[in-house]
């Protein structure tokens, strides 16, 4: 018999494959959006959604009423260098509001998400682990989404401090299916359409969004309170990562390396327009830094040793996002 469960953020990534998780299980999944928001494609799930948007708390308590955890996934992304006040309001305000309403429907679990930005980058070579310092800002990469998003693990602390039942996970970068937006999976997009211009000599971990979810369901029955588990996958260069999207989707192989010198005047320009434009930039030197750094890389050793969290193949996430962009028209067909 399955439980009664919550997510914020169903619409995005992980939190529509964590919806599938949980239905595949046999749980009834409640999810919470503003009424703007866009569900037509996952109509495939047997989601109930309920309007109540990251600003009201009234409406979160209702929502978790009779809830035995909370997914906790809703979040803005951004690539700006400056923490604005609506960034703030959502990433730190809103996950002050989710607590709050957890607190007033007396959901036993909250599982909060995280990001890996939040954690860390390697001063050693090794990979990083949940117990790494948050040195961001020494490397010139505390943008506005780690920054939030390490303030809003700050506010989770805090309520578990105060008796809180929570748990934390830190996600690397998820590739697969239902990236409506497109959000991480947008490399993949690009690099089929032929709008990769060249890779950067820098690493990420890369992982199959749904080893993610499972690794949340796994947080909320096994997870120890307080604790925060990274939810990873594969350490590679973007030039490794790019080649197999290549060969798995038959796009050209990206053979041109962008310099150094060329991706900091493209961020440059990207924090230009950003500051001169309210809409998000295509770049920023933020994302130039991350892409051509070596040292985001990490291990998700505690994930498998505690929680039995198991790491798969990033060939098939990139095959199903590849094929699921095709299926909503994202993608030329084959």
């Amino acid at each position: 018999m399955g439980a009664k469960v919550a997510i914020t953020g169903a619409t995005g990534l992980l939190g529509a494959n964590l919806a599938a998780a949980l239905l595949d299980q046999g749980h009834e999944v409640v999810a919470t959006k503003r009424a703007s928001s866009a569900v037509d494609h996952l109509s495939d799930l047997a989601i109930t959604w309920i309007d109540a948007p990251l600003d009201d708390e009234a409406a979160l308590a209702r929502a978790f009423e009779g809830c035995a955890a909370v997914f906790h996934c809703a979040a803005a992304v951004t690539i700006r260098i400056k923490v604005t006040p609506d960034i703030l309001d959502a990433n730190v305000t809103g996950t002050e509001r989710v607590i709050n309403a957890v607190r007033a429907a007396r959901v036993p679990r909250l599982i909060h998400c995280s990001t890996v930005g939040a954690v860390g980058l390697s001063i050693d070579g090794q990979p990083c682990d949940e117990d790494a310092s948050w040195n961001m800002a020494d490397y010139n990469l505390a943008d506005a989404y780690v920054t939030t998003k390490r303030q809003a693990e700050d506010k989770v602390n805090e309520a578990v401090a105060a008796g809180l039942d929570a748990v934390i996970v830190n996600p690397t970068y998820m590739i697969g299916p239902y990236d409506i937006k497109p959000s991480s999976g947008k490399i993949v997009r690009e690099i089929v359409l032929k709008k990769v211009p060249g890779t950067t000599p820098g690493k990420n971990n890369f992982v199959d969004v749904r080893d993610v979810a499972r690794g949340m369901i796994l947080a909320w029955e096994k997870g120890q309170k307080g604790r925060r588990y990274i939810l990873g996958g594969h350490n590679m260069t973007y030039e490794d990562f790019m080649r197999r999207v290549s060969e798995i989707t038959g796009a050209p192989v990206i053979k041109r390396k962008i310099p150094n010198w060329l991706g900091k005047i493209v961020g440059f320009g990207g924090d230009i327009q950003g500051a001169l434009s309210k809409k998000e930039p295509l770049l920023s030197t933020a994302t130039i830094r991350w892409a051509q750094t070596d040292r985001f890389i990490f291990t998700s050793a505690r994930a498998e040793r505690e929680l039995g969290y198991t790491i798969s193949p990033i060939d098939g996430a990139i095959r199903d996002a590849a094929a699921w962009f095709r299926a909503h028209d994202m993608l030329p067909k084959d």
